[in-house]
C-alpha cells in the first residue's frame, strides 16, 4: 500500500505543486484547502480534497482518521499575499499548527514538513557571511513581518514541544521566496499591493523596455525554483532524521545583474532585447545566502537541478500554458 500524506493548504502557491508532486511520486496524497471547491483540479489527478478552516478544530473531523504517514503543513495566511491582518495571521499560522498537531496525534502521524520564515534570522540578511542554520531564533521588532515572524516562531515552538512529548519529527524548510509562475503577479509589500518585482523584470523585458540595476550589481541572492523546492519536501517525507529547522537554499546564488541578463536573455525579444541602465549610486539590492552544509549532509538525495535560466524558461513555460488555470485561474483574472 503506498503511504498516505496529507498537504495542508493544498489550494496555494507551494501546497498545489506539493500535491501533485508527491502525487507523481506514487503517494497516497489528500488535499487540504480552505476553499469551499477546487473546481475538480484534484479529483481530476485522482487525489482527494477536503474544505477545511485549521483554525476551527472541529473542522477537521471530515478528514479520514486512519494510517497517515506525514503531513505537508503550508496553510495559512501570509503578509505579502493579504492586506495586514495580525489576528489572522497569529490564529491561521500558530493556532492552526496547533489543531493540526493535535489532529495529528489523534491519528498517531509522527512526521510533519512546515515552511518557516527567513525573517527569524533577519539579523543575519545582507551580511557578506553566510545565513546559519542552527543559532537562536529572533524576529524583527517592526514591519510587515513582525507579526507574522512571531507566530511562524511559535508555531516552530510548537512542534518542538511536540517532538519531546509525543516524539513527531518536524522538518521546518527557511526559504526566502520559492520562484514559480502564478497569474496573480501582484503581492502586499510594505501594507501595499504592488506588482512583484520579479515580475515587473519581466513583463518590461518582454516590452523591450529599459531595465534599472540599482546599486551593487554584484551582490547576491537566493533563487530556488519550485520543482526543485517539492523535491526537498519529499526528502524531509522520506528521511529518517528527527528533523528541526533547515535552510532552504540552492548552495549558490545570483548576483542582481545576472538576474537582470537572464530575464532578459528569456523574455525579451531577440531582436530588441531590453537596454540595461547601471545606477550605482541608487540602493543596493538584498544579498543573501543560505548556510546548506546541515541540509545537504542531512538530504544526500537533495540537490537543486534548476540553473537559474533553467528556472526562467520553465517560468516562461508555464506562464504560456497556465497549468494551474483549473485551480487558481489565468492571469485574465487578476489584471488591475
Amino acid at each position: 500500500m503506498n503511504k498516505k500524506i496529507v498537504v495542508f493548504g493544498a489550494t496555494g502557491n507551494l501546497g498545489a505543486y506539493i500535491a501533485v508532486h508527491m502525487k507523481e511520486q506514487g503517494y497516497d496524497v489528500i488535499a487540504v484547502g480552505h476553499r469551499k471547491n477546487d473546481n475538480n483540479f484534484f479529483a481530476d489527478r485522482g487525489i482527494p480534497y477536503y474544505s477545511v478552516d485549521i483554525k476551527d478544530p472541529n473542522s477537521f473531523d471530515i478528514l479520514p482518521l486512519e494510517d497517515v504517514y506525514a503531513v505537508a503543513h503550508f496553510a495559512s495566511s501570509l503578509p505579502s499575499r493579504y492586506a495586514f491582518d495580525p489576528i489572522e495571521l497569529f490564529e491561521s499560522i500558530t493556532i492552526g499548527t496547533l489543531n493540526v498537531l493535535n489532529w495529528m496525534q489523534k491519528l498517531n502521524c509522527k512526521k510533519i514538513v512546515f515552511p518557516q520564515t527567513p525573517s527569524d534570522m533577519a539579523k543575519y540578511h545582507n551580511q557578506e557571511g553566510l545565513i546559519p542554520g542552527d543559532v537562536p531564533r529572533h524576529f524583527p521588532l517592526t514591519g510587515d513581518h513582525a507579526i507574522y515572524t512571531i507566530a511562524k516562531n511559535a508555531a516552530v515552538d510548537l512542534m518542538e514541544h511536540y517532538r519531546a512529548e509525543y516524539g513527531i519529527h518536524f522538518f521546518a524548510l527557511r526559504f526566502f521566496t520559492i520562484y514559480q509562475y502564478h497569474p496573480n503577479a501582484y503581492h502586499y509589500a510594505d501594507y501595499k499591493r504592488r506588482m512583484m518585482p520579479y515580475r515587473m523584470l519581466m513583463y518590461r523585458a518582454s516590452k523591450s523596455l529599459p531595465i534599472e540595476i540599482w546599486g551593487n550589481c554584484k551582490k547576491k541572492k537566493e533563487m530556488v525554483y519550485v520543482k526543485d523546492f517539492v523535491r526537498l519536501v519529499q526528502a524531509c517525507i522520506e528521511s529518517d532524521k528527527e528533523g528541526g529547522v533547515y535552510n532552504c537554499g540552492n548552495g549558490w546564488q545570483v548576483s542582481l545583474e545576472d538576474q537582470i541578463k537572464g530575464i532578459i536573455e528569456v523574455f525579451s525579444p531577440k531582436d530588441r532585447p531590453s537596454e540595461i541602465i547601471y545606477c550605482p549610486k541608487k540602493p543596493d539590492p538584498l544579498q543573501n545566502a543560505f548556510d546548506m552544509t546541515r541540509t545537504f549532509e542531512d538530504f544526500p538525495t537533495y540537490r537543486p537541478e534548476y540553473s537559474y535560466l533553467d528556472q526562467l524558461r520553465d517560468f516562461k513555460k508555464e506562464m504560456k500554458e497556465e497549468p494551474m488555470a483549473q485551480l487558481w485561474g489565468t492571469k485574465d483574472d487578476y489584471t488591475e
